[in-house]
């Protein structure tokens, strides 16, 4: 099966997705290539603030406006270890960079400057991500487990959580009402 390059791009969860992981979520592809794919869930809010995710790695965070902000499932894999999807990409200890303007960071000099004020305006906070080994996200593709688009930023970041979904699938102009469970061929 040929690769295609997915990096940007939103994965929306068909209907018919049984996988309790991904039903009903919106992925965002930060990384797709012979090697496979990563991305984070971007519609699925933990019982988790950031005020208590600063706590538990122990940094002491000033008054800021995103102390009540949740904390997102971004996968099933390394569930115990944060990823800050954001923007600007700036300079961080270990970032993925995504765009010229995006990045996934893993470090925790980002977090530290967060807490602070001093980190990109606009993130998002995961724990854990979607892995796919070679291959293996083109084959769910073709068994209609997923539609790709090109993604908004602006989804990413200004839009309230149960916003993202929805606005991804009028992007494609689609009524998720109007989706057929069945896998075809024209």
């Amino acid at each position: 099966m040929q690769t295609v390059d997915l990096t940007g791009q939103f994965l929306i969860a068909m209907p018919n997705m049984a996988d309790p992981y991904f039903s009903k979520t919106l992925t965002y592809v930060c990384e797709h290539n012979e090697q496979g794919a990563l991305g984070v869930i971007i519609n699925r809010p933990i019982e988790l603030t950031l005020k208590d995710l600063f706590e538990q790695v122990d940094i002491p965070l000033e008054p800021m406006r995103w102390e009540a902000e949740s904390v997102y499932f971004g996968g099933p894999v390394q569930m115990d270890r944060g990823f800050v999807l954001h923007r600007p990409a700036g300079e961080w200890s270990s970032t993925l960079a995504i765009s010229s303007n995006t990045g996934l960071t893993t470090s925790r000099d980002i977090l530290e400057a967060l807490a602070k004020g001093e980190g990109p305006e606009q993130f998002i906070i995961t724990l854990g991500y979607a892995g796919w080994a070679p291959g293996q996200l083109e084959h769910e593709i073709s068994q209609n487990a997923w539609l790709s688009v090109s993604a908004s930023l602006d989804v990413i970041f200004d839009l309230p959580w149960d916003e993202r979904l929805p606005a991804a699938y009028r992007t494609l102009g689609i009524d998720l009402a109007s989706l057929s469970e069945d896998v075809g061929h024209a």
